[in-house]
């Protein structure tokens, strides 16, 4: 029998984690936009499953909060 690979499954758990983190600070920024327009495509799914999310947060008017 194999063995776990708990490796794996630590870095899958990190990566939702990060993904879910990012997906909610995405959500809350939308609802400070006024009229509650996004500025992005508009295409959450354009990302491949092997694709990594930029690190890079989207510009805005504001600096961002210290």
């Amino acid at each position: 029998m194999a063995t776990p690979n708990y490796g794996y499954e630590k870095r899958q758990k990190e990566l939702a984690k990060k993904r879910k983190k990012e997906e909610k600070l995405k959500a809350k920024a939308d609802r400070k936009t006024p009229g509650g327009e996004s500025t992005d495509s508009g295409n959450e799914f354009s990302e491949q499953p092997g694709d990594t999310p930029s690190s890079v947060a989207p510009a805005t008017d504001t600096p961002p909060a210290a």
